[in-house]
């Protein structure tokens, strides 16, 4: 069975300043994938380049496929990307607000997102289906609310109901439980997981947050610098990372506390400690070195990771790093 995304050494520029490199990026039918690396990684614009959102003097180059639509997404026009982002493609940002219209009841929202792209019959057919779909994500009787008297978790509860209201074959979600407490991330995840696996919609799930990965993911890509610097199943990739990049962010991360599941990292509890962390700071956009763009925070980094490392490994489960983590001559 063919994979439901495929990109294929997607570039990301703005004014000649490369922002995302050559990523290479899939996505199999009802597989879970997780996207992570700090702030200024790339994560969000290689996103946006697959929904077509990014901003007009930010440029994107290489491929995305999306399985059932019969053209490239990059350099799509906006007629046909109307036509995938909702139906085929639809995506759960961070801040809810910005994906809700204000002056429309959420239950108006939810019922136009099916009749927009058709997948209803009529108006009132869609009007039940909004309501079973905001019942769904535990919030019945909110169909004449309007965004602004519901909270943060309830508005992002209805971004998921409104991203699901088609059953799109990929759901991308951006940081959506960032600003939600923790008691409320935990039932928008599950609700998340039940969503997508109800549909045997695939996920590309993108965050900071490696304990969310753990619970959600079943593959994972590490970002950095605009580059995929390694890949592979979750419990491989956080129990055994090869890159020097990986293996700090790790380090630096509390996953005991992510829940057990099909994607558990098995860390035994400790007492609690100091986190190591990262020397350094993200460079800005189009700031990185040369070669290996971890290599200025890097306590391994030599002469060579002025070259940049080849991909060692397969297409899913991989790295690129000249000094990588459980070497021999590490």
């Amino acid at each position: 069975m063919s994979d439901v995304l495929t990109v294929q050494g997607l570039t990301v520029s703005v004014r000649d300043v490369a922002l995302v490199s050559d990523v290479e990026l899939t996505v199999g039918p009802g597989e879970r994938v997780g996207l992570i690396g700090e702030s200024g990684s790339g994560k969000s614009l290689t996103a946006l380049s697959v929904l077509g959102l990014l901003p007009e003097d930010v440029l994107a180059a290489g491929s995305v496929r999306l399985s059932g639509v019969d053209h490239e997404l990059i350099g799509a026009d906006e007629r046909r990307m109307s036509r995938v982002r909702g139906r085929h493609l639809a995506m759960v940002f961070q801040e809810p607000m910005t994906a809700l219209n204000p002056t429309m009841r959420v239950g108006d929202q939810v019922a136009e997102a099916m009749l927009i792209h058709r997948t209803r019959s009529s108006r009132r057919a869609a009007r039940i289906a909004a309501a079973e779909l905001l019942e769904l994500v535990q919030l019945p009787g909110v169909m004449r609310t309007y965004p602004h008297q519901l909270s943060g978790g309830q508005r992002q509860r209805v971004v998921l109901a409104l991203a699901l209201a088609n059953d799109p074959a990929l759901l991308i979600c951006d940081e959506p439980t960032t600003a939600l407490d923790v008691t409320v991330q935990a039932m928008v995840l599950d609700l998340i997981m039940r969503g997508v696996a109800a549909r045997e919609s695939a996920l590309l799930f993108i965050t900071h947050d490696l304990a969310v990965v753990a619970t959600v993911c079943q593959r994972v890509l590490v970002m950095y610098g605009g580059r995929v610097v390694e890949s592979g199943p979750v419990t491989e990739v956080f129990t055994r990372p090869r890159h020097r990049y990986t293996e700090g962010l790790i380090a630096a991360s509390d996953l005991e506390s992510a829940d057990s599941g099909p994607a558990d990292v098995g860390l035994a509890t400790s007492a609690p400690r100091r986190l190591p962390t990262i020397p350094g700071n993200v460079p800005p956009a189009g700031q990185f070195p040369d070669g290996c763009v971890f290599r200025n925070r890097c306590a391994h980094a030599t002469e060579t990771c002025a070259t940049l490392p080849p991909w060692t490994g397969t297409p899913t489960q991989g790295f690129a790093c000249h000094h990588p983590a459980g070497a021999s001559d590490a």
